[in-house]
């Protein structure tokens, strides 16, 4: 029965190194954080059998503590963020699919597609750009004419003005997929 104890406690552990670890969907976890945690699960099992607990735990803590190092890394250096997590891939731009790039991260047409029905588009042609980020999911910007209609846009037709108004690109967040870098200073502390 010394098992049940055992099990209990490396539960307790597992979650609370978890939870110092950070909370993350599957689908927001790094390539890092998936093996941190695979290794974990696998780590935790093992005592119960082997009669290795303390080794477990410590096991565990080293996992963990390699994970926040290598977050941290990432916040510092961009190569290393890079280097660890990937970065976002334009693959449309002005509603034309880019092969070379989704060749590049092995990504077929079909997976594009799917992800632009799920996100509710149903033509490539009313894209201004879309990127797979480093977690897999997508993330767009529709052309002007396929864009909905914001307070901003109402305003502007209920003062009369028929005016176009031209977005600013400055704050534009795909510019940086485009160019590799932030276009606007960012603070040290989130590098």
């Amino acid at each position: 029965m010394d098992w049940i104890w055992k099990s209990i406690l490396l539960v307790l552990v597992g979650m609370l190194l978890l939870r110092i670890a950070g909370r993350k969907s599957i689908s927001q976890m790094s390539v890092a954080t998936t093996v941190i945690m695979i290794s974990i699960g696998t780590t935790i099992v093992q005592p119960i059998a082997n009669h290795e607990l303390g080794k477990a735990i410590g096991s565990a803590t080293v996992f963990i503590a390699t994970l926040l190092v290598v977050e941290v890394l990432q916040l510092k250096f961009n190569f290393f963020e890079r280097l660890m997590s990937g970065s976002s891939k334009i693959v449309v731009e002005d509603g034309k699919i880019i092969v070379p790039n989704l060749k590049k991260m092995r990504y077929t047409v079909d997976q594009l597609e799917m992800h632009l029905r799920q996100s509710g588009i149903s033509s490539v042609e009313d894209l201004e750009t879309a990127t797979v980020e480093p977690n897999g999911q997508l993330g767009y910007v529709l052309k002007r004419h396929a864009r909905p209609v914001t307070i901003g846009d109402l305003e502007v037709l209920l003062q009369g003005q028929n005016t176009k108004v031209e977005q600013d690109n400055s704050s534009d967040i795909f510019q940086e997929v485009r160019h590799g870098e932030h276009q606007q200073s960012v603070d040290p502390m989130l590098r």
